[in-house]
């Protein structure tokens, strides 16, 4: 061979060296790229607390994690290339049940894992934990199924955060009655000294009723028993206009009328504190809208003894009703009303009064209330109904009057809204009406 062919030769093989240091450079590249694949696939598997077996088609063990060896007591070598059927705590029961998932899994169409099973698997002390499983094929990166991928949960986990969920959904609901019935005692705290004041009117008048009818007892006793001592009819006639026994008897049903009618007012406004401050069953019924306003307007001014000059003009519908709970509509236009009075009193307006108007459609009916104090605040709107949110000194207020106040309303298929206004606060109460 010549010089020039040796030439070729060696730049040939020149060429073919470089091109294996550059594979050579790609397969470690490659190899670094899988071995960091392979460490994350690993890290994932150990830190899952879900348990995982890989299986070959026949169902021979390939690869477990670490909580599935942690549950079984046994290292990855004892575990490899053993059936999965021997982690059964009950395989005479149960193996046609993995042979029943296996299948499912490779049969192409169907949804693998749309139904976890539950199976009894055996661990460290040879116990039976029940462990809801599911099965998925798995395959290479040409499509090929290699086998199939268990991967279980212990039912106890799932039935103790279940547990879990359940208490403190039953606590989130005693906080709500808590907050609710709270609330209600507020506003009843607040009339206290006008309802007693109330009750002390016609309570007087049955005590006074009963100490007169007990001196005109005492009178017609003396005069029964000289009746029957014998007297003449010319003393019992003088001792009849001494003791004015005709004037008692004249008297008396008038006393015994007004003693009923006071009792009867003072049993109406026990029971209708009852009623409102007792925990509520949830009982609708058809309210009118009418007297539950009235009784509100009537109870916010009794209880309201610093709001001298208050005027409260309430425009009504008589005869409409609602469906819904009278004691809670209650504590709703309670609020309304008592909030109101505390706005336009703090600000000083020089006038104060509230206009409740009532605006009636077919199958709606909108109750307005609206002040002459200081507004809303713009800034403010959105958070009128948080919870807790409250514009009253500390001591003051709850912030839970109007939050309370919107989920009655709201429960009861209505809608509660603020809307700001140059001369005043608005609050709307739309509740659909009962034909």
């Amino acid at each position: 061979m010549d010089e020039a062919a040796w030439l070729e030769v060696i730049q040939k093989m020149d060429e073919v060296y470089s091109q294996l240091i550059q594979d050579e450079i790609e397969l470690e590249r490659k190899n670094a790229e899988l071995e960091q694949s392979h460490q994350f696939i690993f890290s994932v598997l150990g830190a899952m607390s879900d348990l995982v077996v890989a299986c070959s088609e026949a169902g021979e063990i390939q690869e477990t994690n670490e909580a599935l060896r942690t549950l079984c007591g046994k290292r990855e070598e004892e575990l490899i290339g053993r059936p999965v059927q021997e982690l059964l705590a009950h395989p005479e029961a149960e193996a046609d049940r993995v042979h029943e998932m296996m299948a499912r899994a490779a049969a192409p169409g169907l949804p693998s894992d749309r139904e976890p099973v539950e199976l009894h698997l055996r661990d460290a002390s040879g116990q039976a934990v029940p462990v809801e499983v599911r099965c998925s094929p798995r395959h290479d990166g040409a499509g090929v199924r290699l086998g199939h991928v268990f991967v279980g949960r212990p039912v106890g986990e799932l039935r103790r955060a279940y547990q879990q969920l359940q208490e403190a959904h039953e606590a989130l609901k005693r906080t709500q009655q808590q907050l609710l019935h709270s609330e209600k005692m507020a506003s009843l705290g607040l009339l206290v000294a006008g309802v007693a004041h109330e009750l002390n009117n016609p309570i007087s008048f049955v005590l006074g009723n009963v100490h007169a009818l007990k001196r005109y007892c005492e009178r017609i006793a003396a005069y029964i028993d000289a009746v029957h001592a014998g007297q003449d009819a010319r003393q019992l006639q003088a001792l009849r206009q001494q003791l004015r026994i005709d004037h008692m008897l004249a008297d008396m049903p008038s006393l015994i009328d007004g003693t009923i009618e006071g009792a009867t007012r003072t049993a109406e406004i026990v029971n209708g504190l009852k009623r409102f401050s007792a925990v509520d069953r949830e009982e609708f019924q058809p309210v009118e809208l009418d007297a539950v306003v009235q009784r509100a307007i009537h109870w916010v001014g009794k209880g309201a003894a610093a709001a001298n000059g208050f005027n409260v003009h309430w425009q009504g519908a008589p005869g409409v009703c609602v469906h819904g709970s009278a004691g809670q509509l209650l504590q709703v236009f309670m609020n309304l009303i008592q909030n109101a009075m505390d706005a336009v009193t703090t600000a000083g307006v020089p006038s104060p009064e509230l206009r409740i108007e009532a605006q009636c459609s077919e199958d709606r009916v909108v109750l307005s209330f609206r002040d002459n104090g200081p507004g809303i605040p713009p800034d403010l709107v959105h958070r009128i109904f948080d919870p807790f949110f409250t514009t009253k000194p500390v001591g003051k207020g709850t912030g839970l009057g109007l939050s309370i106040s919107y989920g009655i309303v709201e429960r009861h298929g209505g809608r509660l809204t603020a809307h700001p206004r140059p001369d005043g606060a608005e609050f709307r109460v739309e509740l659909p009406r009962l034909r």
